[in-house]
């Protein structure tokens, strides 16, 4: 039996993620958490049975849930409802889609997507309650910290250093070992050479 997987946010970013739970096929979606005034609604068909008010009460029904929130300007909701999930005590699978690549000598925390065609190169490291978007690339050596997206099509090159927070915009390319700082904000198509 699939076990069953709470989402928690339903707006564009929730409708991408349903759509790599799908495909991978290893969680039924038990429903989606939003704000109460959306309850009843649907999203793609899944229905939103609660907000987060009810994630306490909830917890007693269901073990596994997920961010599906996005991220772009900041990582601070992100970060506070990982956090808050992981009080009640519950566990936040890492997602995988099926048409993704991620490398056998690669590592990927509790709670992190990895979306439709991104490659994970081989000793990656992605840390917990990350967004690895659409067709990105994170290379060999390259370290993602908690709470980062990074965004679609960009290009996380070998031996980078992502700090917990940061967002790398859509083709945005980082070279090769630099750094980031936390909660770094790398602007789409832009070329990222690090800080001297």
């Amino acid at each position: 039996m699939k076990k069953e997987l709470l989402l928690v946010g339903g707006g564009g970013h929730c409708k991408a993620v349903i759509d790599v739970i799908e495909a991978s096929g290893e969680y039924t979606i038990a429903g989606i958490i939003d704000h109460p005034e959306k309850i009843g609604e649907t999203v793609l068909g899944h229905s939103i049975i609660g907000s987060d008010h009810d994630l306490e009460i909830l917890f007693t029904r269901y073990t596994y849930a997920l961010v599906t929130i996005g991220q772009i300007h900041t990582s601070e909701v992100r970060k506070t409802l990982y956090a808050r999930l992981k009080n009640l005590g519950y566990s936040l699978p890492v997602i995988i889609s099926p048409n993704a690549y991620v490398s056998p000598y690669a590592q990927v925390g509790e709670g992190s997507i990895i979306m439709h065609h991104s490659i994970i190169n081989a000793a990656a490291i992605i840390g917990h309650n990350c967004i690895i978007n659409t067709r990105s690339l994170i290379e060999h050596d390259a370290r993602i910290e908690e709470h980062c997206h990074i965004s679609t099509g960009a290009i996380v090159n070998g031996g980078t250093h992502v700090r917990e927070g940061s967002f790398i915009g859509s083709n945005a390319v980082c070279k090769e070992y630099v750094e980031t700082k936390p909660n770094d904000f790398i602007k789409a198509q832009s070329l990222f050479k690090g800080y001297s």
